[in-house]
């Protein structure tokens, strides 16, 4: 899984993705969230590399323990 800056922009593109959030609640921040990653996901197509881009954003919040498989 490639987690190195692919976008042309990436610091407007994560900007711009801010600005969508301003003035949301935090619930309708979580919902924008998750829209916009089920739109982004119908725009990649391919089950297994999503499966592993959910895998590998876990891993980036929450990582693994040493030896414990998930």
């Amino acid at each position: 899984m490639r987690t190195d800056a692919n976008i042309p922009d990436a610091d407007g593109f994560y900007a711009a993705i801010i600005a969508a959030n301003e003035g949301l609640s935090e619930g309708e921040s979580e919902a924008f969230l998750l829209r916009f990653a089920l739109l982004l996901a119908n725009q990649i197509g391919d089950q297994q590399v999503l499966l592993d881009a959910i895998r590998t954003a876990r891993e980036m919040v929450v990582p693994r323990e040493a030896g414990r498989n998930t």
